[in-house]
C-alpha cells in the first residue's frame, strides 16, 4: 500500500522573454540611483549567477487560475480518473489572480474554487482550498494530500501550483529577470503497490528570516509609493538556503531509511542555478559523498523561476521525456525539495 502521484500535467506559456529583451530596461539601485554599468553587463552577470537565458510569460487574457486549470486537466487525464472522485483540490500560489496591466490581486473566490468550477466538478464534497507557503507551496500541498489519505478522509487529491510572477515584478529591479509564469499539477492517491511517498520534512524559519522575500516599493522613486512589488534579499536567501535546504533533505532521507546511494534524481525548486548546485554539493557532503553527474535536472535556463510551478513542471517534463538526458524509471528513488518566502523549506523522499 502506498500513496503515489498517479498523474501529472503542466502549462508552460508560449511567450518567451529572452535576456536580450532586458537590454532596454531602466534598471536602478534600491535608492533610485542609476547603475554605473550598461544593461548588457547587468544581464550577462545575471545569466552567470542564475543560469537563466529566457523565461515564459502568459498571454494577457490568462490569469493564474486559468493556467492552473489547464495543468489540472492534463493531470486528471494522465491519471485516467473521473474528476468527480476527487476529494480535495489544493492550489498553491502566492499572489492570486493578477490581471494584465493591473496591480490588484484577486483571491475571492479562492483559486482552487475557480479551478474546480472550470473542471465542472459537481460533487460538493470535493473540498477546494488554497495554500500560501511561498515557493514550496505545491510540495507542501502534496504533503497535505498524503496526510488526508493516510487519515482515511480522502482517496484522491488534486494538487496544483500556479503563478504569474510577471505581473508582480518591479521592472526597475534587476531581480525582475528571475521570475516567470507557469503551472503544474498532480493527482495524489492511494495505490496497491510499494511505491510513492516514503518520508517528508517541512520547516518555517520566521524568527529572523520571515521577510527575506516581501512586498516593497519600486526602485523607481517617481512611481506610486503605495504600489508594491515582489522584493528579495538575494544574498541572505542564498546563505539561508545553502545550509537549511541541504539539512532538511538530509533529515528527510535519514527518516526514510534509504541510503544516499539509492537516490536517482533530486528535483529542487528552480530558483537559481548556482544556489541549487551549491545546495546539492552541501547535501552530499553531509553524507561524505560526492554528487553524481546528472543527479539534478534543471529547467531554469529556459523557464526561469515560476515559484510554486517549478517543481511540478520539472517532474512533468521528465515523466513525459521532454527534458533531454533525464528520465525516471519505476522503482527509482527521488528527492523533491523547495525553499521560499516565509521562509519555508520542505523535502520529500519518493519511490517512483
Amino acid at each position: 500500500m502506498g500513496i503515489k502521484i498517479t498523474g501529472t500535467g503542466s502549462y508552460i506559456p508560449k511567450n518567451i522573454e529572452r535576456n536580450e529583451d532586458f537590454h532596454q530596461h531602466q534598471f536602478l539601485n534600491t535608492d533610485g540611483s542609476s547603475i554605473d554599468y550598461p544593461n548588457e553587463v547587468i544581464v550577462e552577470k545575471f545569466k552567470a549567477i542564475t543560469g537563466i537565458i529566457e523565461r515564459r510569460y502568459v498571454d494577457d487574457d490568462l490569469v493564474a487560475s486559468d493556467i492552473g486549470f489547464l495543468a489540472a486537466q492534463k493531470a486528471i487525464e494522465d491519471a485516467n480518473i473521473d474528476p468527480e472522485t476527487i476529494d480535495y483540490i489544493i492550489c498553491a500560489h502566492n499572489f492570486g489572480n493578477v490581471k494584465a496591466n493591473a496591480i490588484q490581486s484577486d483571491i475571492l473566490p479562492c483559486l482552487a474554487s475557480r479551478i474546480k468550477h472550470s473542471l465542472r466538478i459537481k460533487n460538493p464534497k470535493c473540498v477546494a482550498y488554497d495554500i500560501l507557503f511561498g515557493c514550496p507551496g505545491w510540495l507542501e500541498g502534496v504533503i497535505q494530500a498524503q496526510a488526508f489519505i493516510k487519515a482515511g478522509i480522502s482517496k484522491k487529491c488534486l494538487v496544483v501550483g500556479a503563478e504569474t510572477l510577471s505581473r508582480v515584478v518591479d521592472i526597475h529591479d534587476r531581480d525582475s529577470m528571475i521570475y516567470s509564469d507557469g503551472s503544474g499539477a498532480c493527482i495524489v492517491e492511494s495505490v496497491n503497490e510499494d511505491s510513492g511517498i516514503i518520508a517528508h520534512e517541512s520547516a518555517s524559519f520566521t524568527y529572523d528570516e520571515a521577510y527575506y522575500l516581501h512586498f516593497g516599493n519600486s526602485n523607481n522613486k517617481t512611481l506610486c509609493p503605495d504600489t508594491r512589488y515582489i522584493k528579495m534579499h538575494g544574498r541572505k536567501i542564498y546563505e539561508f538556503a545553502l545550509t537549511n535546504v541541504a539539512q532538511a533533505m538530509k533529515d528527510c532521507l535519514d527518516k526514510s531509511g534509504i541510503d544516499i546511494s539509492e537516490i536517482k534524481k533530486v528535483l529542487i525548486h528552480q530558483a537559481n542555478e548556482k544556489m541549487d548546485e551549491a545546495i546539492i554539493k552541501r547535501f552530499y557532503r553531509l553524507f561524505k559523498a560526492k554528487a553524481p553527474e546528472g543527479i539534478m535536472p534543471m529547467s531554469i535556463h529556459k523557464l526561469g523561476n515560476s515559484s510554486v510551478a517549478t517543481v511540478p513542471t520539472l517532474f512533468d517534463l521528465i515523466r513525459n521525456n521532454k527534458l533531454e538526458e533525464h528520465e525516471i524509471n519505476k522503482g527509482d528513488v527521488v528527492i523533491f525539495a523547495s525553499v521560499g518566502a516565509g521562509m519555508h523549506i520542505n523535502a520529500m523522499v519518493y519511490r517512483y
